[in-house]
C-alpha cells in the first residue's frame, strides 16, 4: 500500500479545493514543508508579493505599503523588495480537536512594511484584524472559533549599520476553524490578505484574478 492510499480522504478532498483557488496574480505561492508536531496530516504554503521599493510620496490609500505595480517573478530586478510575505496551513485531525472545534484548522501567518505614519497608529491592530474578517466574509468562506494577534516590529540599526533607516513591520497570526473541508474560499481570502499587506488596491467589482498554478 502506498503512503497516499494511508491519507484519509476527507484531507484528499480538502487538498483538491487548495488546487482549485483562483490567487491574484501578483501573489507567488508554493508549497513549503509543513510543521509535523501540530496534527496528523498538515499541507503548508508560502507566499510572497514582490515590487519595486516604494518612492517617496504621499502615504497610500490603501494597504500598509504604498501601491505599485508588481512585476512577475522572473523578471525581479535589484530594486525590487518583498513588499509582503506569509504562510498558509493547513491541519487535520481525523479525531478532531476540542480546541479547534472540528477537524481542521487553518493557521496564518502575514508580515509586510508598514509606512511610517501608519506604524503609530492604535488602531493597527484592529484594523489588521477587520482586514482578515472582511476577506474572509467577501469570499463567502464559513468559519468559526477565529483567533490571533497583530504584532508592530520596530527594527534599529547601529554602530556601523547606524546609516540604516528604521523600519516598521506588521505581523498578523491567526486561525480559525472552516465550517466545511472546502477550503478554497479561505485560501482565496487569505491571499487577498497578504496582496492588502503590500499596499496593493482592491480587485475592481467584477474582474477575476487570473489563476496560478501551484507545485504539488
Amino acid at each position: 500500500m502506498n503512503a497516499l492510499a494511508q491519507v484519509p480522504a476527507d484531507f484528499l478532498a480538502a487538498l483538491g479545493t487548495l488546487r482549485e483557488a483562483r490567487c491574484r496574480s501578483e501573489l507567488h505561492l508554493d508549497e513549503i514543508p509543513a510543521p509535523s508536531r501540530l496534527a496528523p496530516y498538515a499541507v503548508a504554503l508560502g507566499a510572497e508579493v514582490i515590487g519595486p521599493a516604494p518612492a517617496p510620496g504621499p502615504a497610500a490609500v490603501h494597504g500598509p505599503v504604498s501601491a505599485a505595480l508588481v512585476r512577475a517573478k522572473g523578471s525581479r530586478t535589484e530594486d525590487d523588495e518583498e513588499l509582503a510575505t506569509g504562510r498558509f496551513i493547513l491541519l487535520y485531525d481525523p479525531n478532531g480537536s476540542a480546541v479547534w472545534d472540528g477537524e481542521f484548522r487553518v493557521v496564518t501567518y502575514i508580515r509586510a512594511q508598514l509606512e511610517p505614519e501608519m506604524g503609530n497608529d492604535e488602531m493597527l491592530g484592529s484594523v489588521a484584524w477587520t482586514w482578515l474578517v472582511e476577506a474572509l466574509e467577501n469570499h463567502r468562506a464559513p468559519y468559526r472559533a477565529a483567533g490571533g494577534t497583530a504584532t508592530r516590529v520596530l527594527s534599529e540599526s547601529f554602530g556601523t549599520l547606524a546609516d540604516r533607516p528604521g523600519t516598521i513591520d506588521i505581523e498578523l497570526r491567526a486561525s480559525w476553524t472552516p465550517a466545511s473541508p472546502d477550503i478554497r474560499p479561505h485560501l482565496e481570502a487569505w491571499s487577498d490578505m497578504v496582496c492588502t499587506f503590500a499596499g496593493l488596491p482592491p480587485l475592481p467589482e467584477g474582474v477575476s484574478p487570473l489563476p496560478r498554478r501551484r507545485r504539488n
